[in-house]
C-alpha cells in the first residue's frame, strides 16, 4: 500500500479520534461552542447519544489502525476498504440528515482514500 494512503488512513484515524474524545468526554463543555445552533439546554440531555456516536466513532479508529499491523496485502487491503467504506458511508449519512460540512470532512478523505487504495 502507497505510503499516500497510509498517511490519509492515518490523518481519518486521527480525526476520528478527536470525534471519539469529542462526543464521549467534551459534549457538555466544548459542544456549545462548536455547535452554536444546538441549543445549549439540550447538550446535557443528548449527552450518552453523543458519548454512544463517540464509541462508534472508536471502534472506525480501531479498525483503520488494525489496517497498519496487518502484513498479508490482501487482508490490509479489504480491511483498509472496508472501514474506509464505514467511515464514507457515516460521511454521507451524516452529510444527507444533519450537515453539508461533513461531507467534506468525513466522507470525501475516505473516498479519496478508497480510489487510492486502487491504485
Amino acid at each position: 500500500m502507497s505510503i499516500a494512503v497510509n498517511v490519509l488512513i492515518g490523518i481519518i484515524a486521527l480525526l476520528h479520534l478527536y470525534f471519539l474524545w469529542f462526543e464521549m468526554f467534551a459534549w457538555t463543555t466544548r459542544g456549545p461552542k462548536i455547535f452554536r445552533s444546538f441549543p445549549k439546554e439540550l447538550f446535557e440531555p443528548t449527552k450518552a447519544l453523543a458519548a454512544n456516536q463517540g464509541l462508534y466513532n472508536g471502534f472506525l479508529v480501531a479498525g483503520l489502525v488494525w489496517s497498519f499491523f496487518i502484513e498479508n496485502p490482501t487482508w490490509k487491503f479489504n480491511i483498509s476498504l472496508f472501514f474506509l467504506g464505514c467511515v464514507a458511508i457515516a460521511g454521507i449519512f451524516g452529510a444527507l440528515t444533519a450537515s453539508k460540512k461533513i461531507f467534506f470532512v468525513q466522507a470525501l478523505p475516505a473516498l479519496i482514500a478508497i480510489v487510492l487504495l486502487h491504485f
